[in-house]
C-alpha cells in the first residue's frame, strides 16, 4: 500500500514493532534442545496476546504462526518436533495482523557458535538486504532494489533465490507491487514516495535451485547448500526509507 496518513503510518508501525520485538524474543529463546515447535507455541501466545492475528496460518493455511527454516530450508520450514543444535543456522519468519496492519518480518540467528562460511553466510545476507532498502527511494525502480542485493551476494560468493520474493504490504500481509530480489537497474514499476513494501532476500552458499518437500510447504535448497534470510518491512521516502519492523 501507499501510506498517506499519520494513522496509516502509525498503524503499520504497531504491527511491525511488535513484530520485531516476537523476534527479537524468539532469537533469545532458540537454544541447542529447543524444539521448533516450543518456538511456534510462544509465537502463538504472544501474538494471541496483543489481540493480534497470526496471519501465516490464516491468510496462508501455513500449519504454524511462524516459518522455522533451519540449515538448508531456504523458507516455510514448519515448526514441529524438530530440535535445534548447536552450529544450526535459524531463519524465523513472523508475522501478524493487529488493529487492521500487517506485521512482516524475517531475521536468520546462529544457535550458539557456527563455521566461519555460515556466519559469512548470516552477515552478508543481512548486508543484501540493508542494500536493497537503501536502493529503495522515491522515483527509482523496483529493479534497482534487486540489483542493490544481487551485487552484494554475487561480490561475496553467493547466489539469491530468485522464485521467492517481497512484496507490497498494508492491510494484508501480499499486496502489490512484488520485489524480486534480483533485477536490472532502472527496469520495473516506479517506486513512489510513502510506499510500504517488504524487501527480504534469501542468500544461499551453493546453487540457488529448490524443491519443495512432500508437506507441500517447506523450500529446500537442491544441493544441501544452506541459507539464510533477513526481511524488513519499510516505507519510502525522501528524507530516508524508514525501517518500520525495528525497535
Amino acid at each position: 500500500m501507499v501510506a498517506t496518513t499519520q494513522a496509516s503510518r502509525e498503524g503499520l508501525q504497531r504491527a511491525n514493532q511488535a513484530t520485531a520485538k516476537l523476534l527479537q524474543n524468539l532469537a533469545t529463546l532458540a537454544r541447542p534442545g529447543v524444539t521448533t515447535g516450543e518456538l511456534n507455541d510462544y509465537a502463538m501466545d504472544y501474538i494471541t496476546h496483543l489481540g493480534a492475528v497470526p496471519v501465516f496460518a490464516t491468510e496462508e493455511g501455513f500449519p504454524g504462526c511462524i516459518n522455522t527454516s533451519v540449515n538448508d530450508v531456504a523458507l516455510h520450514g514448519v515448526p514441529g518436533k524438530q530440535k535445534l543444535k548447536l552450529g544450526d543456522v535459524l531463519s524465523i519468519d513472523a508475522g501478524m495482523l493487529l488493529d487492521g496492519y500487517a506485521g512482516d518480518s524475517t531475521i536468520t540467528i546462529a544457535v550458539g557458535k557456527v563455521s566461519p562460511k555460515h556466519q559469512h553466510l548470516i552477515e552478508t545476507t543481512r548486508e543484501a538486504m540493508m542494500a536493497g532498502i537503501q536502493a529503495a527511494r522515491p522515483g527509482k525502480h523496483i529493479g534497482d532494489i534487486g540489483y542493490a542485493i544481487q551485487r552484494v551476494a554475487w561480490s561475496q560468493g553467493l547466489d539469491v533465490i530468485r522464485e521467492y520474493i517481497g512484496h507490497g504490504l498494508g492491510h494484508v500481509m501480499h499486496e502489490k507491487p512484488d520485489v524480486p530480489s534480483v533485477g536490472r537497474p532502472g527496469t520495473g514499476p516506479v517506486i513512489p514516495e510513502g510506499l510500504v513494501i517488504t524487501i527480504e532476500p534469501i542468500l544461499v552458499e551453493k546453487s540457488a535451485r529448490v524443491r519443495v518437500d512432500a508437506d507441500g510447504w517447506t523450500v529446500r535448497t537442491r544441493d544441501g547448500g544452506w541459507a539464510a534470510q533477513f526481511e524488513h518491512t519499510v516505507i519510502v521516502a525522501k528524507a530516508g526509507t524508514e525501517i518500520l519492523s525495528t525497535l
